[in-house]
């Protein structure tokens, strides 16, 4: 009896983390939204009504919304027609979701071209196999903002940013298009920089995006891929030898 005792008293426990109401409430709304059972832009029960079913009070009710609020599942409209509408997950809010943690968890400028290195090239290859001829004038259209002499700055990096996402587009791939549109969202803040974009730097990347853009033209994937590596490979390493001496981040 003594030994069963002892053993009984020698087990100890740590403390139980217990899922708060509103955690619980927004983890079973979450679900059904996630499996589609509730479908897009459909209405959530009214606060009265889901503090009735659900028995919690308007507080935790209103707090479980406000998680889903913020993890764009549904949108809260204030009025008299107004109250929660289920959002789809779209690539904007995935895109936006990439950002905060690039941005959250500084991540380096070196990173951010190592993955695009790793990622790009397969996406020029999709878009070559699947692009749309409005697709097509898209990638175009930015080249000729690119090669614009009179484009400043901020104008170059923005219709390199658009070129380098249509890319993405282009390839119909949700999951890469969310990716690539936060990765190159970061890589245009990181390389902001007069140091490094200079005439030379613009004058290789327009190269560089026509040739890649024929090969799109052309449906040829095994040229896209092999172009767009050579492209961004020696583009982050020129954009990290300025950021090794000037110290280029991706934070504002």
């Amino acid at each position: 009896m003594s030994d069963n005792g002892s053993s009984r008293s020698a087990i100890t426990l740590g403390p139980v983390d217990v899922p708060k109401a509103p955690d619980v409430l927004a983890r079973e709304l979450r679900e059904r939204i996630l499996s589609g059972e509730l479908e897009e832009g459909a209405a959530l029960p009214a606060e009265r009504e889901l503090v009735k079913q659900t028995q919690m009070s308007r507080a935790t009710v209103r707090e479980a919304l406000r998680i889903l609020e913020v993890q764009n599942l549904v949108r809260v409209r204030a009025g008299r027609a107004g109250g929660a509408f289920v959002v789809r997950p779209t690539t904007a809010s995935m895109a936006s979701s990439v950002g905060m943690m690039i941005r959250g968890r500084r991540i380096k400028l070196a990173d951010l071209m190592e993955t695009r290195e790793a990622l790009e090239p397969f996406c020029a290859e999709l878009a070559a196999t699947n692009r749309t001829r409005d697709e097509l004038a898209v990638l175009e259209r930015a080249n000729d903002e690119i090669a614009d002499p009179q484009a400043d700055l901020g104008q170059f990096l923005e219709a390199n940013l658009n070129w380098h996402v249509g890319v993405a587009v282009a390839g119909h791939n949700e999951l890469l298009i969310g990716f690539m549109t936060a990765l190159s969202q970061a890589i245009y803040a990181g390389t902001e920089n007069a140091a490094f974009v200079d005439d030379k730097v613009r004058a290789v990347t327009v190269r560089a995006h026509k040739s890649i853009t024929n090969a799109i033209r052309d449906k040829d994937g095994e040229a896209a891929g092999r172009r767009m590596r050579r492209h961004v490979h020696s583009y982050a390493a020129a954009a990290l030898q300025v950021d090794q001496r000037d110290s280029i981040t991706v934070d504002d």
